[in-house]
């Protein structure tokens, strides 16, 4: 399986490239490169969007379970240029939460992730780079059981967090279509010693992390470790498109393999924002992400969230 999807995702990939570079061989002397037209200087904008969802039943014979759920979502980009450097930020939050009839509030999304990007132009629409990513998220997360006794931690704020950098070539056609090609790419995991109290099934670890005689990890760091280091290819893309009148799709797109362990264990994180605007404040949203990451969970992750917003641009 996970063969198969390395396989997958990296012929998608290629596809993509193969696409995305697909240029004419002859440049004509009124052809300017997209980052000659861009003036000098600070853009900055971002968008807030709020996403409600809500069930309610009352005597309801087919059954059903009433629901209120939350979503918020901020994203933010800060880009300068200046002659022929660039410098890229994007500051994505994301927080989300469920009350189901009978339980607690429970989340729904809790993301933290902070991209930086500097570039200097090197020829045509390719510069060299320098890149890092911080992901992590904002609360503690917890395995749920039957049993409320039995729920523990397992993630929190900074734990994990991964960190991602390293020098790469970037080809940018303009700010809705880029990507980045990192062949030297470091990555450090880090967790916190909370974390190291229970394995997946819920079983209390010793003090050298082996739980019925097995040595357990957590996202792929070694008990008694507090860091993973990673040295590895990094790729990534954005796009943005239009679809149709007030329909854009967004999709964002990273994959790393790690020379050092398994690199044909490709970790993959794909996700894929639709908008439908109604009007200028309210909007339907729909956010479908897919992650595969062999360290953290031994199979895909899939996370979608569907619902009415009202969004703000500032």
């Amino acid at each position: 399986m996970k063969k198969v999807l390395s396989l997958l995702t990296l012929g998608l990939f290629t596809l993509s490239f193969a696409q995305l570079t697909e240029v004419k061989t002859h440049t004509s002397k009124a052809e300017i490169s997209v980052n000659d037209t861009i003036p000098d200087g600070w853009k900055t904008g971002g968008t807030a969007t709020v996403l409600f969802n809500q069930s309610a039943f009352s005597n309801w014979v087919a059954g059903g379970v009433s629901n209120i759920a939350g979503n918020v979502n901020i994203n933010y980009d800060a880009n300068l240029k200046k002659g022929n450097w660039t410098w890229d930020n994007r500051f994505m939050f994301g927080y989300g939460l469920t009350k189901n009839e009978d339980q607690d509030y429970r989340k729904t999304d809790d993301r933290l992730e902070i991209n930086s990007l500097v570039g200097r132009k090197a020829f045509g629409n390719w510069s060299y780079s320098l890149f890092a990513n911080l992901r992590t998220q904002f609360t503690d997360g917890y395995s749920y059981d039957n049993d409320a006794d039995k729920n523990y931690e397992t993630s929190g704020l900074f734990n994990p967090a991964y960190l991602t950098f390293g020098p790469g070539m970037l080809w940018k056609k303009s700010d809705n279509l880029k990507f980045n090609l990192a062949p030297l790419t470091s990555k450090v995991t880090f967790i916190g010693d909370t974390l190291w109290k229970h394995d997946p099934n819920n079983e209390l670890a010793n003090e050298d992390g082996f739980v019925n005689n097995d040595q357990v990890t957590l996202f792929g760091v070694d008990p008694g470790k507090s860091s993973r280091y990673e040295l590895g290819f990094y790729a990534s893309g954005y796009y943005k498109v239009k679809l149709m009148e007030n329909v854009t799709m967004e999709n964002v797109l990273a994959l790393y393999s790690n020379y050092l362990e398994d690199p044909q264990n490709v970790d993959i994180d794909y996700t894929m924002n639709l908008a439908m605007q109604i009007n200028k404040y309210l909007s339907t949203n729909l956010t479908v992400q897919t992650v595969y990451d062999d360290n953290a969970y031994q199979g895909l992750q899939v996370r979608e969230v569907f619902g009415l917003g009202v969004t703000a641009n500032f």
